[in-house]
């Protein structure tokens, strides 16, 4: 695999800001940013391997909507022990998925990754065990995140899961600030300057639309899912787990 380039994107003064965008210069650098941007991120990954190999199910398919560079999809491959899965991996900016399919891919017999460059608003889900959304939501119109979830769920075999991993806010308004202010330090703490941190947020207000945990909570029970709790949260970063 390539040397992992510096993500320096903001670093300079933007004369004309703009909205964040899933493009190749993102693409470029996307594992540095995820790295020094979501903490606990590494931990996500591995425990997804985890979680696959316990509910995985024999001869369903797994999706990673979202997929970007397909860390999760890789650490589902790797948690696989059943046999006939199909991994189907969602992204709708093509230099991700360009990326990835350049990617080596460890061998694994008991199934094989698809990539597909496609609205996950407008893709089909059925016959699953494991669904994945990692980082992902936060980027839906709200208006559609409801039957989103419903869909998702209508595709999935009884007793497999859902991994949604969020940035969040919190109702407490103080607690909110308190936590964003955590985070920006946890930003600075690997290297991002004042400057880099102003402008990414400025670029991902009006994209990335953060809803409270209760809010994730209660539009998954809605959706169909039996339980959906967090079993990881750091500062307003967190992954639920949901069972269906």
């Amino acid at each position: 695999m390539n040397k992992q380039i510096k993500d320096k994107i903001f670093a300079d003064i933007i004369q004309k800001p703009a909205d964040f965008v899933f493009d190749e210069r993102v693409a470029a650098v996307f594992p540095d940013m995820l790295q020094r941007s979501i903490p606990g991120y590494p931990a996500i990954i591995n425990m997804i391997e985890t979680l696959t190999s316990r509910f995985a199910q024999p001869d369903s398919n797994l999706y990673d909507l979202g997929c970007s560079l397909g860390a999760s999809s890789f650490s589902m491959l790797s948690g696989l022990k059943v046999p006939n899965c199909h991994i189907i991996a969602i992204d709708n900016s093509q230099a991700m998925i360009d990326r990835c399919q350049k990617m080596p891919v460890k061998k694994n017999d008991t199934a094989r990754i698809e990539f597909r460059c496609e609205d996950i608003l407008k893709s089909t889900i059925n016959n699953a065990s494991v669904v994945v959304m990692n980082f992902t939501l936060q980027f839906v119109d709200p208006a559609s995140r409801c039957q989103l979830l419903n869909t998702i769920c209508s595709g999935m075999r009884p007793g497999g899961i859902m991994i949604l991993s969020e940035k969040v806010k919190f109702a407490d308004q103080r607690v909110n600030e308190l936590l964003i202010d955590t985070y920006h330090a946890f930003k600075k703490a690997n290297g991002y300057s004042d400057l880099e941190i102003s402008q990414k947020r400025n670029a991902l207000e009006n994209v990335l639309i953060p809803e409270t945990i209760k809010d994730h909570q209660d539009r998954l029970i809605r959706a169909g899912f039996k339980s959906a709790e967090i079993w990881f949260q750091c500062f307003n970063f967190m992954s639920m787990l949901a069972i269906k």
